[in-house]
């Protein structure tokens, strides 16, 4: 088995995932509660919560699967990119677990995570095949032909997808964690109210920096009493402009490089009219779509392993190369 660690953001997940895929125990502790009070992920605040909960739940995955820490050969964790102070509570944590073992240790990056949810048990995706990667902190375009990687062929120039999900719900006043909550209201409005833009840039890439101004601009304009009666109208169309943005990009994708197979993964893979808006594509398990250690350990299935103890010296990184 492998035990696999996520810490980039505000979820301290832990798993333990087979050699052939099959998903043993994935548990996730959220820190949604503790930062909507502040609006967003404080990065220290979640460093802080890493360090309290990632013994808690490696004990709790070890226990769901029944299985001893004797029993894992090899430790994956998240390496970047994420918030930095996050990623090396886990990378720390994996490292100790694995030289206290001493067990290989497989560095992961979180994109790659995200694509190999599609290759855990009972379905996995083979490749090739387009992939659509929207999360917080990322939207992507990925050309993936073989397990141990991918190609970007197109990338959000400023938003991404679920940042522009959340700076909306913040305009309505929807709080944090705001994708979910603005998904929910818009299944109550109408998504033809307000005709939000779609910018087109170059390319296969995305842009949502237009489509949040023209949502500010809007609620500026509207009285509080008509603001409050048109929350559910303005959430439908703002969703409806993201979600046509995302799906027209795909499917120009999927034409321009002969994609024969689309998947969709990441946090935003969960929305409803985004999964509904493209009825042919592979989609993740709602219960892989956020950040977890399952997909973590998938894909340590395709990294090379750092034996020990050379994983010592590692180090996480922020951002993607």
């Amino acid at each position: 088995m492998i035990l696999g660690l996520e810490t980039s953001c505000d979820e301290t997940a832990a798993a333990l995932v087979t050699r052939d895929g099959e998903v043993r125990a994935s548990v996730v502790a959220s820190q949604a509660e503790l930062h909507a009070r502040y609006g967003g992920v404080v990065p220290e605040v979640a460093s802080r919560r890493h360090l309290e909960l990632v013994e808690p739940v490696v004990r709790e995955a070890l226990g769901q699967a029944d299985a001893r820490l004797e029993e894992v050969e090899a430790v994956a964790v998240t390496r970047g990119p994420g918030l930095i102070g996050a990623l090396l509570v886990g990378v720390s944590a994996a490292k100790a677990l694995a030289w206290s073992r001493r067990l290989p240790l497989a560095p992961v990056d979180h994109l790659h995570g995200h694509v190999a949810a599609l290759y855990l048990r009972p379905e996995p995706l083979d490749p090739p095949f387009l992939a659509l990667l929207a999360t917080g902190g990322h939207t992507l375009l990925l050309d993936v032909q073989d397990r141990s990687g991918y190609r970007v062929v197109g990338r959000t120039r400023d938003d991404a997808a679920g940042e522009a999900f959340d700076k909306g719900a913040r305009l309505l006043g929807l709080g944090y964690p705001g994708g979910a909550a603005l998904d929910r209201l818009a299944r109550e409005g109408d998504p033809e109210a307000y005709r939000f833009p779609v910018a087109r840039v170059p390319g296969l890439d995305f842009s949502f920096s237009g489509l949040k101004t023209a949502l500010v601009y809007t609620v500026r304009e509207l009285e509080p009493d008509e603001l409050e009666r048109r929350r559910a109208d303005l959430a439908a169309s703002y969703q409806r402009a993201i979600v046509r943005a995302l799906v027209e990009r795909t499917r120009a994708a999927a034409e321009e490089l002969g994609a024969e197979r689309v998947a969709v993964v990441g946090g935003v893979a969960a929305n409803s009219e985004l999964r509904a808006s493209l009825p042919d594509a592979t989609l993740a398990p709602l219960a892989l779509c956020t950040d977890n250690a399952a997909m973590i350990a998938s894909a340590a299935r395709y990294v090379a392993l750092v034996p020990f103890p050379d994983y010592l010296g590692l180090d996480a990184y922020a951002t993607a190369a």
